[in-house]
């Protein structure tokens, strides 16, 4: 059955994989917009390269510029028109900057958050799906078998803490005005055309200029690991959830929670098994270093995890593994080498 979909954050490294593979794997017709500012890492260049051989899209898509600081104006409403299901991807995204500059940082990602609640609760959708982070629940303890849903909320840093308040506001939209809310909480994508200030990308970048990598560890010897996963298999769990999984609207006079599930990645790998496992597909050397940070850096999280059980037991599986998808990706941006720019 064909839908409208509203995707935020269009033009940024995850929301130009969620386009792609809907417009692939859909009939739906979707509403993308995206301020496209450079602070933001939304880029219209995305969105061009992923349609260049899709001309036929042009009849399943168009794309509105605007920053959600600011509501969306009458004629914008009308552009939008008639929503089935909203994927609320907009956000700054950046633990670094936001430690260095919170108060804008975090003003930002709640205006963004305020301005499509509002949206959402004139707009009705059928769903509206907000995509979080793992970094709300703050650092997991390593081999822990990471954060299950509705784990205790432990921000770190002003990100995390934004982003936190982002799932607060839509959870008292949805007891207050039956916003039909699902959250997800994923962590660490990475995937063609993203920005080399994330660690995937910059190691590639590194490699190619044969610079000094530092690696984030601890004086005792503990390395950084993380759940990373491929934006296209992130994009695949959230059409899954869209396609099979029912809102849960509150039950007036319960204690009772929306939906929340985590897409997680298939394989737990620390920093440093990325530095190598990138170099080797490069056919390089990696030169690398231990870096103390975390002493110095409270706001950094060294372990993240999520356990992702309960959406392997709705029936998702992620579609491409891990090393495929980071050889795809690492042969992709040698190929185009002025996304590494």
């Amino acid at each position: 059955m064909n839908k409208r979909i509203l995707l935020t954050g269009a033009g940024g490294a995850i929301g130009v994989h969620m386009l792609a593979h809907i417009m692939h794997n859909t009939d739906w017709f979707v509403v993308c917009t995206d301020s496209f500012k450079t602070e933001h890492k939304g880029y219209y260049d995305r969105i061009v390269r992923v349609c260049r051989n899709h001309p036929e899209w042009k009849e399943r898509m168009k794309v509105i510029t605007h920053d959600l600081c600011a509501p969306f104006t009458d004629r914008e409403i009308e552009a939008i028109g008639k929503i089935d299901y909203v994927i609320n991807l907009a956000s700054r995204s950046d633990v670094q900057n936001s430690i260095n500059d919170p108060l804008p940082f975090v003003r930002n990602n709640t205006e963004m958050m305020l301005t499509m609640l509002d949206f959402a609760v004139k707009a009705k959708p059928e769903k509206f799906l907000h995509f979080s982070t793992d970094e709300v629940y703050g650092s997991a303890p390593k081999d822990s078998g990471g954060h299950k849903e509705w784990s205790p909320i432990l921000p770190s840093n002003p990100y995390s803490a934004s982003k936190a308040n982002q799932e607060s506001l839509a959870i008292a939209w949805w007891r207050s005005f039956g916003l039909p809310l699902i959250i997800t909480n994923t962590m660490n994508n990475f995937g063609e055309m993203q920005a080399p200030s994330k660690f995937p990308a910059m190691i590639q970048q590194k490699i190619e200029r044969d610079e000094v990598i530092k690696v984030h560890a601890t004086k005792d010897g503990q390395i950084g690991t993380r759940y990373y996963i491929h934006s296209r298999n992130a994009a695949d769990a959230v059409l899954f959830i869209l396609k099979n999984v029912p809102v849960v609207l509150h039950s007036h006079g319960e204690i009772d929670r929306p939906v929340r599930l985590n897409i997680v990645g298939d394989k737990q790998v620390s920093n440093l098994e990325l530095v190598q496992t990138i170099g080797k597909l490069m056919g390089k050397e990696p030169k690398y270093e231990l870096s103390y940070f975390h002493e110095d850096n409270p706001g950094h999280d060294l372990h993240y995890g999520l356990n992702g059980d309960e959406l392997a037991r709705l029936g998702w599986k992620s579609p491409v593994p891990f090393e495929e998808s980071l050889k795809n990706t690492i042969e992709w941006q040698q190929r185009n080498l002025e996304w590494m720019k």
